[in-house]
């Protein structure tokens, strides 16, 4: 892999370790003062990405809401609000999902050679569809979308700064891949308890484990959450 932009990996959990429940509705975990500091962070960034997974269950807008925070990019020369990514294996994407409709940002899909033409074919003009193939397992962000060919082609497209921001799987790929270097994990003060929900992250090998532990930065309370902010670069 070349040249990669800087990665921070953003993450709210229950004690727990859930990043949602088992019901269709989404499970708040954080509260406005979180949001608006992910807001802020937002900001900083010239990407924002999600897994496929994520765009289809939480359907997010992936967008700076602050418009003040969108006059001050706009004002450097830069969109509103981040260029929006997110990965498939699988081409399971609507092109009616608020990933693609909301704002005028950049769309870029990165998908596994196989789903690559007849996505293209379905989204049309709402995003660039970008094959991004490396042999392995299936799966939204899979084995079969290689994130180095991802990070590099984003820093040829001028990305500096990327923030991931889910789902499970994204996290696990990212963090066993040892390519984030700062982790912001937001943790509620309630439980959660359902094998059915998913997790910030799946069980595997980690290159940061008991003899590699990440550098804790920063603790801060906002109202009843708590922000660790990690640096593993």
């Amino acid at each position: 892999m070349g040249e990669r932009p800087y990665v921070l990996l953003s993450c709210a959990m229950s004690v727990d370790g859930y990043i949602d429940d088992g019901t269709p509705h989404r499970l708040l975990l954080s509260n406005d003062e979180d949001f608006d500091r992910v807001d802020a962070v937002r900001a900083t960034c010239d990407a924002i990405l999600v897994g496929a997974g994520t765009v289809r269950r939480d359907d997010p807008r992936l967008l700076v809401r602050s418009p003040e925070r969108g006059r001050e990019r706009a004002a450097r020369g830069l969109p509103p609000s981040p260029a929006k990514v997110t990965l498939t294996a699988t081409g399971d994407l609507d092109p009616n999902a608020a990933f693609f409709t909301a704002g005028d940002a950049e769309k870029i899909v990165y998908a596994a050679p196989a789903a690559v033409a007849k996505l293209a074919g379905r989204l049309g003009g709402a995003a660039e569809v970008v094959d991004a193939g490396a042999p392995g397992e299936g799966g939204d962000g899979g084995g079969t979308v290689d994130l180095g060919r991802v990070l590099s082609d984003l820093h040829g497209r001028g990305v500096r700064r990327l923030m991931v921001e889910g789902g499970t799987s994204v996290h696990t790929r990212f963090l066993r891949e040892d390519l984030v270097d700062e982790l912001h994990l937001v943790v509620a003060p309630f439980f959660v308890g359902d094998p059915a929900a998913p997790r910030f992250v799946l069980d595997g090998d980690f290159p940061r484990d008991r003899r590699r532990r990440m550098d804790l930065a920063e603790v801060r309370k906002m109202g009843d959450v708590t922000l660790l902010r990690y640096r593993l670069a």
